[in-house]
């Protein structure tokens, strides 16, 4: 009984430091200050899945540049969260240069680290921008170019997903997923789950936004099978370490990486979805050259 309240109050306040950042744009009546409160949270939860990420590693014997490691996540974060947050329009392949001299950075350094895997060390040290930063940056853009209820959307389809996995996988489970990894998943619950989101989308979705009904379809399907392997990774990297849990913050819960594993992966793919179907970008201008 004492794990399950602690279980649950460490939810609750999980809960509202996400909700409540995210939509402090409301609470505040300034946008803009929303922003911010939500951008230095994603920022903290970003040093803090760096810290677990590289204390993992660790445990393998890697030995990465933790200062540029956090370093590059840090300044990850703010190149694609502040140009958003201030409107300004910062070409593609400006980023692509960036993200090279970060990279070949990482590699120049092992030069003075005597390591025999240099290399091994220079993409751990780079996880952290990739896996962690890129996506959540993309979280904080997505607030600003859609609204906090999109957002909520999003994070909610992640989580109706993965409650209703489990809800099926305890009644109908029979047939394991991908056991070498999670020995818990079963295709039943995987599929009870997506479905529970499908029908959570479209029925909730265009209730809260001008966003078609067919969109929220396609987001549900990226949400729960995206999402679900998103989980899966974050399963295959602490079972290559020999943990169970990336780290004790939220008591009874894990750490940083176990709450936001599925939102790492799949945001990425949720923004450029809805970039590429936005009448008024160029993406959507493009395509309509092809189809």
């Amino acid at each position: 009984m004492k794990t399950f309240w602690i279980r649950t109050v460490s939810a609750i306040v999980y809960v509202i430091l996400f909700l409540g950042t995210m939509f402090s744009g409301v609470f505040t009546g300034n946008l803009q200050v929303g922003v911010l409160i939500f951008g230095a949270f994603l920022l903290f939860v970003t040093v803090g899945c760096s810290f677990e990420f590289l204390r993992m590693v660790g445990r393998q014997e890697a030995h990465p540049s933790q200062l540029l490691a956090y370093l590059f996540a840090v300044v990850g974060f703010l190149l694609l969260g502040i140009p958003s947050l201030m409107g300004l329009n910062v070409a593609l392949f400006g980023y692509m240069v960036v993200f090279y001299c970060l990279f070949a950075l990482s590699v120049i350094v092992q030069l003075w680290q005597h390591s025999e895997q240099p290399f091994r060390e220079a993409a751990y040290t780079l996880v952290p921008l990739l896996y962690i930063a890129v996506p959540l940056a993309l979280m904080l853009t997505l607030l600003q170019d859609r609204g906090p209820l999109v957002l909520l959307m999003v994070v909610a389809m992640v989580w109706v997903n993965d409650s209703g996995a489990y809800i099926g996988g305890s009644l109908f489970g029979r047939h394991k997923m991908w056991p070498r990894h999670s020995p818990g998943k079963t295709w039943e619950g995987t599929a009870f789950g997506m479905l529970v989101a499908i029908l959570f989308a479209v029925f909730a979705g265009p209730a809260v936004s001008t966003i078609a009904w067919p969109h929220w379809l396609v987001l549900a399907l990226i949400c729960s099978i995206v999402g679900t392997l998103g989980d899966l990774v974050e399963s295959m990297l602490k079972r290559s370490v020999g943990v169970k849990d990336s780290g004790s913050i939220m008591p009874g819960h894990g750490g940083f990486l176990d709450r936001f594993d599925s939102l790492l992966i799949i945001m990425p793919f949720v923004y450029f979805y809805l970039t590429v179907t936005d009448p008024d970008n160029a993406f959507f201008l493009i395509l309509q050259l092809f189809f």
